[in-house]
């Protein structure tokens, strides 16, 4: 697992093993995830979403903690996954990264508590699949606009985005800092650190 340019999140890269049956490769480990990570995955729920070209789903986020964080792969088509820096007193703040999933290259993105989280489907019937470490709880829900210029994330400019009324209606960067919804940086820090056993660190 590779070390994204947003604190808090890894690219995973399988490798793939091909012959005239078809493909196979190793989703996750824990071993690889545990050195990368510093704590093991936490699983409470699965979701799947399948979206026509052009589906733009986030930026989306959980109050922290205990927040929710994101194992995600696209099993089928591709799309642009992108993890954004919420957290309020972070370095990073404001930061995006970007990371093209596809149903050949296999690559999975992790994003801890206290990210936000968007992608937009690249082919029609793009099917993401993605482990999460705490369920839905709506009232803990928030959304930022992805398409908020301030942060500057850059869409394929060839596709229009599709998004829910719920997305489309989601307040800026800065106006939800001015209403308090997002979370600081220290208190997802305080959080993950409490997910470490003693004597681990927690990677990045």
């Amino acid at each position: 697992m590779r070390a994204l340019g947003v604190e808090g999140a890894w690219v995973d890269t399988p490798k793939v093993f091909t012959d005239d049956r078809g493909r196979f490769h190793e989703w996750f480990k824990d071993g690889a995830f545990r050195d990368a990570v510093g704590q093991d995955l936490r699983l409470a729920q699965a979701n799947c979403s399948r979206s026509v070209r052009g589906t733009l789903r986030g930026i989306h986020f959980a109050e922290v903690p205990p927040g929710q964080a994101k194992y995600v792969t696209c099993v089928s088509g591709a799309i642009l996954d992108v993890v954004v820096d919420l957290r309020v007193g972070s370095p990073g703040f404001g930061t995006w990264d970007a990371v093209r999933l596809d149903d050949t290259t296999h690559r999975s993105v992790y994003l801890s508590e206290g990210l936000g989280h968007a992608f937009m489907a690249l082919e029609d019937d793009s099917t993401v699949v993605y482990l999460c470490s705490e369920g839905y709880a709506p009232g803990r829900e928030h959304g930022v606009d992805p398409l908020d210029p301030s942060l500057g994330i850059d869409w394929p400019e060839d596709l229009v985005p599709l998004l829910s009324d719920k997305d489309a209606a989601a307040p800026s960067l800065a106006e939800a800092e001015r209403q308090g919804l997002l979370p600081s940086f220290e208190e997802c820090a305080a959080y993950r650190r409490s997910l470490v056993g003693d004597g681990q660190e927690i990677g990045g």
